[in-house]
């Protein structure tokens, strides 16, 4: 027999099973060769194409673990991805059929590193090796490993130091170059920083170095930095002195304008005057004059006192040989040739993080470099556990897989959860309104968008906002059974999610459609009883104007009859008010005349009708056709067409097939309020309208009276009814003259 007959199958290809579920052929996983091989499956077969990460009733690590590239998205490269390393990692695939969150190491490939891990966390948590693995203990695990001295994450904190030098130098990195979060919670460091830290330090020693080989550099030794640091503070503020002098020397009559005016010296004079204000400190450091020296105190400027001080302490007096009172130019030029060197360094200073050379000693930079390799050991300990952390979220992936994955393909390559009526993942919940219950519910971002979607769905669908304190959602719910007669906007009702917790429900926004053929059926009866009540009302409505229109007229005649007559004249009578005449007869008649035509085209149309004779009940069958066959028709299209699509392409699923939703489907999907099977129900009514006793009445009148009519037509009552004894009419004897009637 040939290999490419249906009934025969080729070596190595995996057989599937399918079911004929809603109008689309879908897979039955059974097996875990089912799940293993998934990929193999041709795609057009899949129900779904993609789904959304949130909104749905699933473990959100599980779906974050299945989405790798974080789009917020599932689809099926991921779902296969899974399949196929779940299955190469387990023992045997079947057990991802059997569920469970437990996990132990003989359960694990021989081949996969996580077989040690799993052996290893089970030590850890203080179990036997051979015992089970669970969630828990692996979760559990990642808070064990933040109190750990080394976690794996690479980052260290002081804690890790086991001496106070090696926190102290931790500090100071952390100190300088900022430090990160560790898995526990506190600051440290990692690689990068300890590694950019001791590199800074090394330039630091480098530059202090340079220092210490040259002594014209440091020509006061320590001192000199301080003479430098003095001369920085005034260096400025000197050459504008001595500027303005030469420029004095130059022409003296630009004196006056070189020093500070009047109205400089009354401004500050205008309010307290403090010797660090902006103000005083831009005036010159002294009084200016050609040929003048410099004083180093009494007569400056007092914003600049404590500065020249400092420099005559610390540079003038060791470098020029004597605390000078005053120094000329030259000796401010000398003073500066002196400390040049020692500025050029300090300029050259490499950029660091560390400090200033006063907060960064030689000595403290030995203890730094000192500590470089412990510290960098003590990361490379930390890094090490990186691995183990590596295989631990494998691990986690594993059990959660093992646990998670059956269900999610039940409802991804079949939607089999949600035909076999045990919840699939995109169903919210239930909702409670107008006396029954919605199982197929879901959650909507945007319900207005959803909507010009979702109608396609041919469903008679309802857009719920549910708010419980100050939580909000939105839902749109699915009636498929029951009337929708009082189903409207604003209309309440209670949601309770997939956890159990009550969410208060009110209708937003409807789109209408069929429940059933039987709500089409007295739909257009329903309707033609509305348009009459509206009718009705508002004949009633006009009416009542009128009269309190008539009313109100006469009533101001009345009240006004004694203004309104007209003062009697002398010899005549006083005019009396008109009074409204009589009905008018030819209003009469007329009314006569219409009433007559309406009798006579109802007595003709009723004998009409008795004319029928046995045809009376295919032509009441024709009349209840001509009217509520229209609108069934439509209803049964609808409902053949009514599909669970749209909605989840709505919610930003990709759904491969229609997905029908049938009427058997639809009812178990809404069901109606029923009394509780052995209910007893008390018949009498104590509230019930009394005036409704003559209704039922005149109903059963017509009927019996059709039903009369109908066999006396058609010869049923001639047929079933005694009829009165004739009188015996016997042969004549022969030779009897025969009997004729008379003409």
């Amino acid at each position: 027999m040939s290999t490419d007959s249906p009934d025969v199958v080729a070596p190595g290809r995996h057989v599937w099973e399918f079911a004929r579920t809603g109008g689309v052929d879908q897979v039955l996983l059974r097996h875990g060769q089912d799940i293993a091989r998934i990929g193999e499956l041709d795609r057009k077969l899949w129900v779904a194409l993609a789904c959304p990460v949130q909104g749905l009733e699933f473990d959100s690590r599980t779906l974050a673990l299945i989405d790798t590239n974080d789009d917020g998205r599932i689809r099926p490269p991921e779902l296969i991805a899974a399949c196929e390393w779940v299955c190469r990692e387990l023992r045997d695939p079947q057990l991802l059929i059997s569920g469970g969150d437990t996990l132990s190491a003989d359960d694990i490939a021989e081949a996969s590193a996580l077989q040690a891990e799993c052996r290893r966390i089970l030590r850890i948590v203080g179990k036997d090796e051979g015992a089970a693995l669970t969630l828990e203990d692996v979760t559990g695990r990642s808070e064990l490993l933040a109190s750990l001295r080394f976690n794996g994450d690479g980052v260290i904190t002081p804690a890790t130091a086991q001496d106070e030098a090696m926190r102290a130098v931790i500090d100071d990195i952390i100190r300088t170059q900022d430090g990160v979060m560790d898995r526990s919670g506190t600051k440290g460091i990692q690689r990068a920083q300890a590694e950019a830290f001791f590199a800074q330090a090394h330039a630091l020693v480098d530059w202090q170095a340079k220092a210490v080989s040259d002594d014209a550099t440091m020509p006061l030794g320590e001192a000199t930095l301080a003479a430098a640091a003095a001369l920085d503070a005034v260096e400025a503020k000197i050459d504008d002195f001595f500027a303005r002098c030469n420029v004095a020397a130059f022409d003296p009559q630009a004196v006056p304008a070189l020093n500070p005016a009047a109205a400089a010296y009354d401004a500050l004079a205008g309010s307290a005057i403090d010797t660090h204000s902006p103000a005083l400190a831009a005036l010159p450091l002294a009084p200016v004059a050609p040929g003048r020296t410099l004083p180093m105190a009494g007569r400056v400027n007092p914003a600049w006192a404590d500065a020249l001080a400092k420099l005559r302490e610390r540079a003038v007096a060791p470098l020029l040989g004597t605390a000078l009172e005053a120094i000329d130019e030259g000796q401010w030029a000398l003073l500066r040739e002196r400390l040049a060197a020692c500025r050029r360094w300090l300029a050259s200073r490499p950029p660091t993080r560390l400090g200033n050379a006063a907060d960064t000693p030689p000595e403290r930079l030995q203890t730094w470099l000192a500590a470089e390799a412990t510290v960098l050991d003590l990361l490379a300990q930390d890094e090490a556990e990186e691995s183990h952390n590596k295989r631990l979220v494998d691990l986690e992936r594993l059990l959660r897989f093992k646990r998670d994955l059956y269900r999610l393909l039940r409802n991804f390559v079949s939607f089999e959860d949600f035909y076999a009526r045990r919840g699939a993942i995109f169903q919210a919940g239930r909702l409670y309104l107008d006396g029954r219950s919605c199982d197929l519910v879901v959650r909507v971002a945007d319900a207005k968008k959803h909507a010009m979607l979702a109608g396609l769905a041919k469903t008679c669908l309802a857009y719920c906002e549910c708010t419980r304190g100050k939580d909000k959602m939105t839902i749109v719910a699915a009636f498929t059974a029951g009337d929708t007669d009082f189903l409207f906007v604003g209309r309440n009702g209670v949601f309770y999610d997939r956890e159990g917790r009550d969410w208060d429900a009110t209708i937003t926004q409807m789109i209408e459609n069929p429940t059933s053929v039987a709500q089409a059926f007295v739909a257009p009866y329903k309707k033609f009883i509305r348009l009459v009540e509206e009718q009705v009302a508002k004949r009633a409505a006009a009416s009542e104007a009128t009269a309190q229109a008539s009313l109100s007229s006469v009533a101001t005649t009345v009240a006004t009859a004694d203004k309104a007559v007209p003062p009697a004249t002398a010899g005549q009578p006083a005019a009396l008010p008109k009074l409204p005449g009589r009905i008018d007869v030819g209003t009469v008649a007329a009314l006569g005349v219409a009433m007559g035509s309406i009798s006579a085209v109802l007595v003709a149309m009723f004998t009409k009708f008795v004319d029928l004779g046995p045809w009376i009940p295919i032509a009441l069958v024709g009349v209840v056709v001509a009217i509520s066959g229209p609108s069934m028709l439509i209803a049964w299209i609808k409902l053949r067409q009514r599909s669970l699509g749209p909605i989840l392409d709505a919610s930003g699923w990709a759904i491969n097939g229609r997905m029908k939703v049938s009427v058997r489907l639809g009812g178990s999907l809404s069901r109606m309020a029923k009394l509780p099977h052995g209910a007893k129900r008390v018949l009498k009514d104590p509230y019930a309208d009394r005036s409704s006793g003559w209704l039922v009445g005149l109903g059963v009148l017509l009927v019996a009276g059709a039903a009369t009519v109908w066999a006396w037509r058609s010869g049923w009552l001639e047929a079933h009814l005694p009829q009165p004894a004739q009188p015996a009419i016997t042969a004549p004897a022969v030779g009897a003259p025969a009997l004729t009637p008379n003409r």
